[in-house]
């Protein structure tokens, strides 16, 4: 049928041609018979002469087609027969092997055919279900008599005897043993950098005597060593509180396995009463180049000195990796640092064209607060700032209410779409109360602002807002508005301080200290004189704290859902939909009045995702247990989102990593 076709595509259109001819002598012969007879003698020549050419051209050409195809058959049974790849052909229906090359048979160490065996007899370990997914090539390196090989196959139907259509798979075997030997020798051989602080130096030298300082740096250097001495790698000292360790990958998995117990061992060094040093490591690997890895691990160590100290940090080729930071962290910031920032900050202000302010999303107390004082200080410098918040959701509905009453901000809060839409070059944006850009109240004014502060408590998450041109992030305060009233204390006068900024910013260090009973340090107090000092009333931010009857009634029927885990942490589940965040922190904190509980846990459900508010009295670190989970804070206070989760399946994850926290 198809060399028919064939024919006829080849095939001249003669017929038309002598028609013409025929029809041209019948014409001639009603004029001449006899030049009529000499055409159509002439016409029957032509035609017996063109058929007969025409049947040796197509004879030719199938000819022709029909060797070239004999060709390509017998390469193709020569390449699969002579192949220098070893080639199996199965059916992975039934795991028979169908036929298999030379090459193949001295790879499975078999001397004859492997017709009816089967493909794990072959191969034992050899798994060909990515075959019937679709895919082309073998997702692990298949082993077979210590060699290793990249396995590259296709699927075909082919008829069987009884007619039937039957899938075959031809598989092709390409060793590359020696290449993974030398890819996995210079992965091991590749070199970290770390980069070791003792980041409480000052404070061991001033608790211990002079005759004692040199016996107490011996100890620190003495652990060191020995904990560094398993990789065989120089550990250099250069300064009097920083190291330089560089080892080869290959021992950074015993290092992490260990969780870096170095942290734990210099802690047991006692100094003096209540005093033990104690380090910060930043880790940088998986760069091209010593300069990367060096800056990996600087970067690390600042990761580490703002989430506290006392800890790990690994920088990866994409993220960062956190291990310690179980300790209670310490005070020690200091004024000059505070003057220094302030004086940042006013230069900022004034260069602004615009100014923005703006908190997390569903903005508390603590991130008015600090922004409001910093309203103020923008006011100071003749400059009008604006609140990006959105007015419908968050949890300072009564200092907003106090705020929105006075003249000075009157069209100062804005929503986050509406400052995108007026934002214009060289404006400034301030972020207070996150360092998170996840977590921000508009992401889209964070991402098309190139001038960027931010003012933060809580301990830097994996993902931070970087290039800042302010950054004033000190994880030791209690408070966003803490921070901010220290920087004020260098801006403005107390008088040039409204009261009502005042009593927000107390408000916001009240909320997160819990009335001045967590995360409180001397400068807590400093920072609360200065707004008492500013016309703060204290009976007025109390009053900003009272609930009615119906969140009352809703906290205390979360807290009747409790239940203890590992006798010492308080878990709280809601099922339901309309919980409060307000009303679920709160319940967080009653928890923590509970005789034995030591941090406690309010699951609840808020449209499609799942909210954890969490909090501790200290003795337990919820932000490294919330981090597992995504979320984040500090030790005392911290939070999280599991996007479309259920409650029941977030409870089981959260179990899992209060586990994994006490194991670890």
């Amino acid at each position: 049928m198809n060399n028919k076709k064939l024919s006829r595509l080849l095939e001249p259109n003669l017929q038309l041609y002598f028609l013409c001819m025929v029809l041209f002598c019948a014409a001639t012969a009603m004029a001449s018979p006899l030049l009529a007879l000499a055409e159509g003698c002439v016409t029957l020549g032509l035609y017996v002469y063109f058929t007969k050419s025409n049947q040796k051209r197509r004879q030719g050409v199938l000819q022709y087609i029909d060797n070239l195809t004999g060709s390509v058959d017998t390469a193709s049974k020569s390449t699969l027969i002579n192949s220098p790849l070893p080639i199996m052909v199965f059916r992975p229906d039934t795991g028979e092997v169908i036929w298999s090359n030379e090459n193949f048979l001295q790879l499975a160490g078999v001397r004859e055919h492997l017709f009816e065996m089967k493909v794990e007899d072959a191969v034992p370990a050899f798994s060909f279900q990515w075959l019937l997914e679709g895919k082309q090539e073998s997702p692990e390196r298949v082993i077979m008599n210590s060699r290793r090989f990249r396995v590259y196959g296709s699927l075909v139907r082919a008829k069987g005897r009884g007619g039937e259509q039957n899938l075959v798979a031809t598989t092709y075997w390409v060793d590359t043993t020696e290449a993974d030997e030398l890819r996995e020798k210079y992965t091991a051989t590749r070199p970290v950098v770390a980069v070791i602080l003792i980041d409480n130096y000052d404070d061991l030298m001033k608790a211990c005597a002079d005759t004692a300082r040199s016996g107490i740096l011996a100890q620190i250097d003495e652990k060191l060593t020995a904990w560094a001495a398993f990789s065989g790698a120089p550990l250099l000292k250069t300064s009097r509180d920083h190291y330089l360790f560089i080892f080869e990958e290959q021992h950074f998995d015993h290092f992490a396995e260990d969780r870096f117990s170095v942290l734990d061992a210099i802690r047991d060094i006692k100094v003096g009463e209540g005093v033990h040093p104690t380090l910060s490591i930043g880790v940088g690997k998986d760069a091209d180049t010593m300069a990367e890895l060096y800056k990996n691990a600087n970067l690390s160590v600042e990761m580490a000195l703002s989430r506290g100290g006392d800890q790990a940090v690994v920088r990866g080729k994409v993220d960062f990796a956190f291990y310690g930071g179980r300790a209670k962290t310490t005070e020690k910031r200091t004024k000059v640092k505070s003057r220094v920032m302030a004086n940042a900050l006013s230069e900022l202000v004034a260069d602004a064209t615009e100014i923005y302010i703006m908190g997390h999303s569903f903005a508390d107390m603590d991130a008015v607060g600090a922004a409001a004082g910093l309203c103020c200080a923008a006011r100071n410098r003749g400059k009008r700032a604006q609140i990006v918040i959105d007015l419908e959701r968050n949890a300072a509905g009564p200092v907003l209410s106090k705020l929105r009453t006075l003249p000075e901000y009157e069209d100062v809060f804005i929503s986050g779409n509406e400052a995108f839409l007026k934002m214009r070059p060289g404006s400034l944006l301030i972020v207070v109360d996150t360092n998170r850009p996840d977590m921000v109240e508009s992401q889209q004014l964070l991402e098309s602002c190139n001038r960027v502060a931010v003012i933060d408590h809580h301990r830097r998450a994996a993902k931070y807002i970087e290039n800042a041109a302010f950054s004033f992030h000190e994880p030791y305060a209690s408070s966003a508005s803490e921070l901010v009233t220290e920087l004020l204390q260098y801006l403005v006068e107390p008088a040039d301080l409204l009261r009502e900024e005042a009593e927000a910013l107390l408000a916001g260090i009240v909320l997160d200290t819990k009335h001045f009973t967590l995360r409180t340090g001397g400068r807590t107090f400093e920072a609360a004189a200065f707004l008492r000092r500013a016309g703060a009333d204290t009976t007025d931010v109390q009053r900003l704290f009272q609930s009615d009857l119906k969140e009352m009634v809703t906290r205390y029927d979360i807290i009747r859902r409790a239940e203890t885990y590992r006798d010492a942490i308080a878990i709280a589940v809601v099922p339901e939909e309309g919980i409060d965040r307000v009303a679920a922190a709160q319940a967080s904190d009653e928890l923590l009045s509970l005789k034995g509980v030591k941090a406690s846990f309010v699951i609840y459900r808020n449209g499609e995702d799942v909210l954890m508010s969490a909090r501790s009295l200290g003795e337990i670190n919820v932000q490294v247990i919330l981090e597992a989970l995504g979320g984040g804070g500090n030790s005392t206070t911290a939070g999280g989102r599991v996007e479309k989760g259920d409650p029941e399946v977030v409870r089981a994850q959260l179990r899992q990593a209060i586990d994994d926290y006490f194991e670890k």
